[in-house]
């Protein structure tokens, strides 16, 4: 294989202009995108085999948060090795703490970057971990 495969990612946010503006930041950056607008579609598409590399998720969505969504996928263990990361607006020390708690890798908060940010953010969290 000559060409690096891309990295996949799952982008979860039940604003869909947000989704969207991600969605194709991310792909310009050369990531195979996979999009989901709450907790129950994820855990559909986990279930039924999507393995990302890295899954960044809102926190405020309609039925289960973010974090709930983290419960499940912990509970589960549908993506163990799966980077996640938290992209919110919820950026209180108590949101941040709970989130690593529950295993993410890191916790970005929206207002304060841009979605180049976002993506170069991602991509840093990626290498961190040799992906």
């Amino acid at each position: 294989m000559d060409k690096e495969q891309k990295k996949k990612i799952l982008i979860v946010d039940d604003d869909s202009f947000l989704l969207d503006m991600y969605s194709l930041r991310f792909s310009q950056a050369d990531f195979d995108v996979e999009t989901a607008r709450n907790a129950d579609e994820v855990l559909q598409k986990l279930r039924a085999g999507l393995v990302p590399d890295v899954c960044l998720f809102d926190v405020v969505m309609p039925g289960k948060d973010g974090f709930e969504m983290l419960e499940s996928i912990n509970q589960e263990n549908l993506i163990p090795k799966t980077i996640k990361i938290y992209l919110s607006n919820l950026g209180q020390e108590q949101d941040i703490a709970r989130g690593k708690s529950l295993g993410a890798a890191s916790y970005i908060v929206k207002a304060n970057s841009t979605p180049s940010e976002v993506v170069e953010h991602v991509n840093k969290v990626l290498k961190e971990h040799g992906i």
